[in-house]
């Protein structure tokens, strides 16, 4: 039985999972090559450092991010555990960790730091100087990731944000291991303040949370520009304009609205995997060019959308390289500036964390289905197909 709430999709009577492993081995998603993964027997994460804690996953949610791998566009190897934005109980501890017990609820952030380096100590944890920068789990960092019944973090009292117990806000406190945190970065990194007009390209879960961001932090007007129908319904629903860039160019369209004037600020939320209005033929510097258009003189650019070093999937040898163009004239004449890079959740979760608590946010209107880990290769499958209104999964072991 099921009960459809827009394009929310929660299971009454969701599929039993498997009797949880007891014998040094675990369930987890693996990725067997391009368009497929499988949930298989790994071996159970074990503490290998003082600061490691052990964590046993509640909720793990399948990002777009992992889309770029599941495809088969990263250096994805096969046989890695999938899996950034995970949150659980606290299993184990080791010796050096004073912060965290045995039974604490935690999300972790993505992109997992040392807290101890120059940028750790400056607030910039995606760039952390000890581990890689930016993600740090599966293929784009060095550990195994959390679409599993275990996870190992290091670095546990720095990276595990406490979240109250029991099972309330599960999933909206699931979506501060990423999206909620980026969606607000790249408003942040707009240079957006209170009052002003922002348009945001891209309304995934990512841009659907940073349009969200934006009217928490006191938007005039807030525009998202996707060509998925749903999408853009959610988007309305939470109080911003909708632009179907599959209709018409989407700056036209948003200067006709302003009756000729640009926004102060635009995000883009899609990256390198940009589409033109057909949505099928991609042209990585679309989103950029059209945000130099629309944003008007000295405003802003925040660029959370990911892009990449190299992209075997790309259409043109210069994008594979992770090379682009755009119009760098129009953008010095206008005077515009460009904040980039992967978000720094450390920054923003504490944060965002006591929005929710409170009530003030509720982010969680982005997630449309709730399934158990032995189903995630089908939620692979649609969301890469965004079949049946999949935007945002969360997977349970």
């Amino acid at each position: 039985m099921e009960r459809r709430e827009g394009i929310r999709l929660i299971l009454s009577s969701p599929t039993s999972p498997l009797p949880m492993s007891t014998t040094g081995k675990m369930r987890a998603v693996v990725y067997d090559k391009p368009f497929s993964v499988s949930v298989q027997e790994v071996d159970k994460p074990k503490i290998l450092h003082p600061d490691d804690i052990i964590v046993k996953v509640t909720t793990s949610c399948i990002c777009g991010s992992d889309l770029h791998m599941y495809e088969g566009r990263t250096a994805a190897q096969a046989g890695i555990v999938f899996g950034h934005e995970n949150m659980g109980i606290v299993d184990e501890i080791g010796t050096a960790i004073t912060l965290l017990k045995k039974g604490d609820r935690v999300v972790i952030p993505f992109n997992v730091a040392c807290g101890r380096c120059l940028n750790c100590e400056t607030g910039k944890s995606a760039f952390c100087t000890l581990v890689n920068p930016g993600f740090v789990y599966v293929a784009m960092g060095p550990y195994p990731g959390g679409q599993a019944e275990y996870v190992r973090v290091p670095f546990g009292d720095f990276n595990a944000l406490i979240l109250p117990p029991g099972t309330e806000h599960e999933e909206d406190f699931a979506l501060l291991a990423d999206i909620f945190p980026t969606g607000w970065h790249g408003v942040e990194l707009s240079g957006f303040r209170p009052g002003e007009s922002i348009v945001v390209f891209g309304a995934g879960p990512v841009g659907l949370m940073a349009a969200y961001s934006a009217v928490l932090r006191g938007a005039s007007e807030v525009y998202v520009v996707d060509r998925v129908a749903e999408r853009l319904t959610k988007a309305k629903e939470i109080g911003c304009t909708p632009i179907d860039f599959s209709a018409s160019d989407p700056v036209e369209q948003i200067m006709k609205l302003r009756g000729g004037k640009e926004v102060d600020r635009g995000v883009d939320a899609v990256g390198y995997q940009a589409t033109t209005g057909d949505g099928k033929t991609e042209q990585p510097n679309a989103v950029i060019e059209a945000l130099i258009k629309v944003v008007r003189p000295t405003g802003g650019l925040g660029i959370p959308g990911l892009y990449v070093p190299t992209d075997p999937g790309a259409p043109d040898a210069a994008s594979s390289k992770g090379y682009m163009s755009f119009p760098f004239g129009k953008f010095f004449e206008k005077g515009l500036t460009m904040g980039t890079g992967q978000c720094n959740v450390k920054s923003y979760n504490r944060y965002l964390r006591d929005l929710i608590i409170s009530g003030r946010a509720k982010p969680n209107f982005v997630v449309s289905h709730n399934v158990s880990l032995e189903e995630a290769a089908d939620a692979y499958t649609k969301f890469d197909k965004r079949i049946d209104g999949y935007t945002k999964v969360l997977l349970h072991p």
